[in-house]
């Protein structure tokens, strides 16, 4: 049992004997280690002023991602590399490349947001060579700014891009050999029990074995992966978390399996780690992560911790559940597997018994012939949570009857949940616009949508039914310019 939560912040080694389990590193930088640069601008995970990159020694290679520190909490950092904006310049104050192409490109106004750009592209500096203008807005898809209109940030990314990493004049690429040399140092199955100043406690589990293990003794716990929900609940709603489990550190956690049958998804597998897997098997569900918040929030958020969330709206479970996808639970006393459409019980309920704890999904491969199509509705394209998110999956014969259909849609229900009227009016016959329209009224039996201030009511049903069609339309080759005069009409 180890006794201090252990990191290296910039350069320097950190070791915390005690400390609160819902700290944020925004506040510890700011607060305690008077590290200014990084801003508080939402408290959210949404503005990205906060933006700094955290490494962690991944199969011995030492990858860095871009992190919100406004929701990520000190408790995580075990054995990582937390780098912010003012270990970017030399030591005589000569700029790092990213931050003269800002100067250079103007693409600094108030300066408020400009450090959590700064890291972002920082960030897709280090992990990618000469990125496309496509490329660039997915990296800054996680950082707002109100002054600039983005054109000259993109163009320091483009600036930048033209140089490459060297250890002249960047300090991560200088300091590689030393500073995994030093996480490995720090690298431990120890689990980690630390109490803080109020008697609150955090655990760092050594293993998924420890994991079980903790839950079976505090069935109660907050488990927190990557804390895009957790980190919320603190900064929104303040509540009171005790004991608080991390779990981002687990390797077995975090591994994507692809077979013949289909792709196994560890629990603490995020986003941006599945990323590549599911555009390559599921193109569609590849589109889909694009648009899960910003880079950041696909850095920590992982897909376990959104099923295991809960959420009516959201973005993965709707897929998951269209595709057939099934859930593994574990805990002291074994592991279970069940359909994925079966955890989810009601409005924050899930089949989770006491000291369980989700450890993988897996998720069937669709066959070469089958349709997906995933589409999030929401107000803004990027960055955004869904009003409604509906996933359609369709296997026909080479008459066009329909042999398998699976739909499913967030934000239309008090849990994420199947269109099996909608189902039922589809199966069996030939897929063509009559039939789709006659199934459309089939909707009105499956959800009866709550009104919010993401949408109303009645366009949530209007919008599902719209999708069906869009669906229809996509898989029957009408060309795209015709397709919105179609749903229109429909």
């Amino acid at each position: 049992m180890a006794d201090s939560i252990r990191f290296i912040l910039n350069g320097e080694d950190i070791a915390l004997a005690s400390l609160d389990p819902t700290e944020t590193l925004l506040d510890y930088l700011r607060l305690k280690r008077r590290l200014t640069g990084s801003k508080e601008g939402c408290a959210e995970g949404d503005c990205g002023a906060c933006t700094v990159l955290v490494g962690r020694l991944v199969s011995g290679r030492l990858v860095y991602e871009t992190v919100n520190a406004c929701i990520r909490f000190v408790g995580s950092l075990h054995a990582t590399h937390v780098v912010t904006v003012e270990h970017l310049a030399a030591k005589d104050g000569t700029l790092h490349p990213v931050q003269q192409a800002m100067v250079d490109c103007h693409g600094s106004q108030c300066g408020f947001c400009t450090p959590g750009f700064v890291m972002s592209l920082y960030g897709l500096w280090l992990t990618s060579e000469n990125p496309g203008r496509a490329e660039i807005e997915r990296a800054l898809q996680g950082n707002l700014c109100r002054c600039t209109g983005y054109e000259p940030i993109v163009k320091a990314a483009e600036q930048v891009a033209r140089i490459r990493p060297s250890a002249l004049f960047d300090p991560l690429e200088r300091e590689r050999a030393e500073i995994i040399a030093r996480l490995e140092d720090l690298s431990t199955r120890d689990t980690i029990l630390l109490k803080g100043t109020d008697g609150r406690s955090l655990v760092v589990p050594g293993s998924v074995e420890a994991l079980a293990n903790t839950l079976a003794a505090h069935p109660k716990a907050t488990v927190v992966a990557g804390a895009t929900d957790v980190g919320l609940w603190v900064t929104k709603q303040m509540r009171v978390l005790d004991p608080v489990v991390f779990i981002n550190h687990l390797e077995d956690l975090q591994k994507t399996t692809v077979s013949p049958d289909g792709i196994t998804l560890g629990a603490g597998v995020s986003y941006t780690r599945a990323f590549a897997a599911l555009r390559r098997e599921i193109p569609a569900f590849g589109r889909l992560i694009e648009r899960i918040g910003g880079q950041q929030v696909r850095n920590m958020g992982t897909i376990g911790g959104n099923v295991a969330n809960g959420s009516p709206i959201g973005d993965s479970p709707p897929a998951l559940i269209a595709l057939g996808a099934t859930v593994t639970l574990r805990s002291a006393s074994g592991t279970r597997t069940l359909p994925l459409e079966d955890f989810f019980i009601d409005y924050g309920k899930q089949d989770r018994q006491p000291g369980e704890f989700v450890e993988s999904l897996f998720v069937p491969r669709p066959k070469a012939e089958s349709h997906v199509a995933i589409y999030k509705i929401s107000k803004r394209r990027d960055e955004d949570i869904s009003a409604l998110c509906g996933a359609f999956h369709l296997e026909m014969d080479a008459a066009g009857i329909v042999t398998h259909i699976r739909i499913a849609f967030g934000g239309m229900a008090a849990t994420p949940k199947r269109a099996r009227s909608v189902e039922a009016a589809l199966y069996g016959k030939t897929f063509t616009q009559a039939t789709v329209e006659a199934a459309r009224h089939a909707f009105d039996l499956d959800y009866k949508p709550l009104t919010d201030w993401r949408a109303t009511a009645e366009y949530r049903q209007l919008t599902a039914k719209n999708l069906l069609t869009r669906f229809f339309l996509e898989v029957s080759g009408m060309p795209q310019e015709l397709q919105r005069f179609a749903v229109e009409e429909a």
